[in-house]
């Protein structure tokens, strides 16, 4: 009797602390952050851009991950798969924009990256300078930063 109250007592145990770290809890995560710095953060920025100059859609679309969302500065439809966001950048690219950082703030937690702040895009083509604010959030998939949601929007005063 003694061996089962101790075999009930360690199942007991054993299921209890099953049920205090359910799966995809904190604690059960396995998961492996991807170390990384403000530097690698801010080259993403730069990645897109020098995707922009390519004047090729598809070059810019490949930044972002399959499930991600864009809110874009120049439309009032949220982008949300891959052709979505390939038809805005087709007409966005005619004018040949160029984006400036002007001031940001970057934050980075495990396998995710946040780089909020104010840029100025130049168009080639009209000669046009539009301020805004943006927000990109980056997730790490194992082997590349994406974009998993881009907001911008122009300054709302001038």
């Amino acid at each position: 009797m003694k061996a089962i109250s101790c075999s009930l007592f360690a199942a007991g145990v054993l299921l209890a602390g099953c049920a205090s770290n359910p799966p995809g809890s904190a604690s059960a995560r396995t998961e492996a952050c991807k170390a990384s710095s403000e530097q690698e953060v801010a080259a993403l920025f730069d990645r897109w851009n020098q995707s922009l100059q390519t004047g090729e859609a598809r070059k810019v679309v490949a930044n972002y991950a399959e499930k991600s969302v864009l809110l874009a500065t120049v439309s009032n439809t949220p982008r949300l798969d891959p052709a979505q966001k390939q038809d805005y950048f087709e007409h966005f690219l005619e004018n040949r924009p160029f984006g400036r950082i002007d001031s940001r703030t970057i934050e980075i937690g495990c396998n995710t990256a946040v780089d909020a702040g104010l840029y100025t895009f130049t168009f080639a083509k009209t000669g046009a300078v539009v301020k805004a604010r943006y927000t990109y959030t980056y997730r790490w998939n194992g082997s590349q930063w994406l974009i998993t949601s881009h907001h911008s929007s122009a300054m709302p005063e001038k």
